[in-house]
């Protein structure tokens, strides 16, 4: 047996917690106890410096380039790995750039443009027809995804309160989804803003399309020029986009939300936290989220109260997310050969892994996902209860 097989073999065995086989070199090893769950195939050995820089990009990149396989249920093979990931190596040293990216308007621009103009067409084939792009709510068993995103939008709709008349600024828009059912159903004025020109281009297409141009606008501009515009909203969610504002911008971002919303005005802020204040997975910031961070629950709430809100709610739909994830993963799959036909096999692999193993990791409670509902000073005039 190889030295190198020898330290493959070492280091996999911290991952016991679980029994899986590991192929390498035409020989076949048992790591942990029981029945083995899943096959790891190793064609091309990683290298141990590779391994003991970053375990996550070193595993993750062989699995991109086909280095490694597994055999068996991918979700299963990734639960175990992700559920033990104190056993995960991290120079920090190598990665400043990735794990300390700058947190700059340009630069947040270039990062935010990777990830979401990736083409309309692209997303288009495995979400749901609204082309929401965050966790859903099911409300029953058997919803479908597309009901799910819609129960979700009007679930968030439902607990800002709306009244007929009133504005709404949606930080962070997506394709605009949320601001146009809230004009349909509420008969509120939208104004939403995006980084992304895809989805700022799909967005006008969408509210042409439904007559909407007096009561909803999209503008591709960073949030932080809005409180230049002088106006201020009655309401202001955001869903799914502080995961990008970086660490040193969270403050800059109450507080401009603050500014941007009248006094008696609600927040509702929707996003992916983190249960401490860490730098994230390497794989996941260079490859899918460049300088993508997850705010965690304690500081958001710290931050509020540094500015003039109040939180009157908070709430996790971490399975609900799992179960989102999911439904994305099994649509993948469906048209996974046109993706790899348009953009490489290497491309497929990596959303793959991706969208599999945040299933995973909202599954195992290794991150979560919280809406915040805010009000701007004390507010006596809503219901009792938050069931209303």
């Amino acid at each position: 047996m190889h030295i190198l097989d020898n330290f493959m073999i070492h280091y996999l065995r911290r991952f016991d917690k679980h029994c899986f086989t590991v192929q390498l070199h035409d020989k076949t090893y048992i790591i942990g106890e029981g029945q083995p769950l899943f096959n790891v195939i190793i064609h091309k050995d990683i290298p141990k410096k590779e391994l003991l820089a970053s375990t996550s990009l070193a595993l993750g990149e062989a699995y991109m380039r086909k280095d490694v396989e597994i055999q068996g249920d991918l979700f299963t093979a990734l639960r175990c790995f992700l559920s033990q990931t104190s056993q995960f190596s991290l120079d920090k040293s190598l990665f400043k750039r990735i794990l300390y990216p700058s947190e700059s308007k340009s630069a947040q621009k270039k990062q935010v443009s990777s990830h979401y103009d990736l083409g309309n067409d692209f997303y288009a084939k495995w979400l749901d027809p609204s082309m929401s792009y965050s966790c859903a709510y099911f409300k029953n068993e058997d919803d479908s995804l597309e009901q799910a995103q819609h129960n979700k939008v009007h679930y968030i709709l439902e607990k800002l309160y709306l009244k007929e008349g009133m504005t709404l600024l949606d930080i962070g828009c997506g394709w605009g989804y949320l601001l146009i059912e809230a004009a349909k159903k509420y008969g509120v004025k939208g104004y939403g803003c995006t980084l992304s020109k895809e989805q700022w281009k799909k967005g006008q297409e969408r509210i042409e399309k439904l007559g909407l141009q007096d009561l909803v606008q999209i503008d591709l501009i960073d949030y932080r020029d809005l409180v230049a515009e002088g106006r201020q909203y009655d309401r202001i969610v955001s869903v799914g986009m502080l995961e990008h504002v970086g660490r040193s911008n969270y403050p800059l971002y109450m507080e401009t939300a603050s500014h941007l919303l009248k006094d008696g005005g609600m927040f509702l802020l929707h996003y992916i936290s983190g249960h401490d204040e860490s730098i994230g997975n390497p794989w996941m910031r260079k490859y899918i989220f460049p300088g993508g961070t997850l705010p965690s629950l304690r500081e958001i709430v710290s931050l509020a109260y540094d500015d003039d809100f109040q939180v009157i709610d908070v709430e996790s739909l971490r399975r609900h997310y799992y179960k989102t994830l999911m439904c994305w993963f099994n649509n993948f799959q469906n048209v996974r050969d046109e993706v790899i036909a348009a953009r490489g096999e290497e491309f497929a692999r990596m959303w793959d892994l991706y969208l599999c193993g945040c299933a995973v990791s909202f599954y195992i409670g290794n991150i979560d996902i919280h809406q915040i509902l805010m009000t701007k000073g004390t507010k006596n005039d809503l219901p009792m209860t938050r069931w209303y």
